[in-house]
């Protein structure tokens, strides 16, 4: 969907890269999102204390609760994995609420975003995969028997191929359709009432779809540390 004034495009215009942020708007809305995400991780360190204030509570209580809810799933093993799966957590929760601020663009809302942090994430869980079995690690495509390594082999690989596409599709279809949906009222019901149903919905769509992202990521790194049958 084509946005009708997006803020960082005029802003980029103004530097003579206009026409290329109007073509890219997925990638400028990105850098913005890493930006704001570098900014509060650096204040958030600077300011931990002894004695926590409350905002340093909520974030120590959230962040400890999501560690310990992928630890339940993945094992010690996968604590390694958090940071990484944090992070995405983070960044696919702030891109998805982009799309709620007027003249901004979620980046999560193009599929060449999405894709990027599927590959990330499942190729990630076979690194794990590689470090924790080595080169054992090939027997979970193989299946449980040699003779049956012609069948497993390759429905594990459009398996894995199909966790790729999953991860893609589903986070891309569910932002990119908010987007349409809002523009569709925006043009049918005027510029502040029509929208704030929608709005309101797509903030508890932006959490469910990052929270989805961060526990199909938890289930394949789990897959990867567990043992092949």
């Amino acid at each position: 969907m084509e946005h009708p004034y997006l803020l960082l495009t005029s802003l980029f215009g103004m530097l003579g890269m206009g026409e290329w942020a109007a073509a890219h708007p997925h990638v400028t809305y990105m850098w913005l999102a890493m930006i704001i995400l570098i900014f509060f991780g650096w204040i958030a360190g600077k300011s931990v204390s002894m004695v926590p204030k409350t905002a340093q509570n909520v974030f120590e209580v959230l962040i400890s609760g999501l560690e310990e809810f992928m630890v339940t799933i993945t094992g010690d093993e996968g604590r390694k994995s958090y940071p990484l799966v944090l992070t995405i957590f983070l960044f696919v929760l702030l891109g998805n609420l982009m799309g709620l601020v007027p003249s901004f663009f979620p980046p999560t809302a193009n599929i060449n975003t999405t894709l990027g942090l599927a590959l990330i994430a499942v190729s990630w869980s076979h690194v794990v995969g590689v470090q924790r079995h080595g080169i054992k690690y090939i027997k979970h495509f193989l299946g449980p028997v040699p003779a049956m390594i012609p069948l497993f082999l390759p429905i594990e690989i459009i398996g894995h191929t199909a966790r790729v596409l999953s991860l893609t599709f589903r986070l891309f279809g569910n932002m990119a359709g908010h987007e349409l949906v809002v523009g569709i009222l925006l043009g049918l019901g005027g510029m502040f009432l029509a929208p704030l149903p929608v709005m309101a919905l797509g903030s508890f769509v932006a959490l469910v779809q990052a929270f989805v992202f961060f526990l199909l990521a938890t289930m394949y790194i789990a897959g990867a540390i567990e043992e092949s049958h």
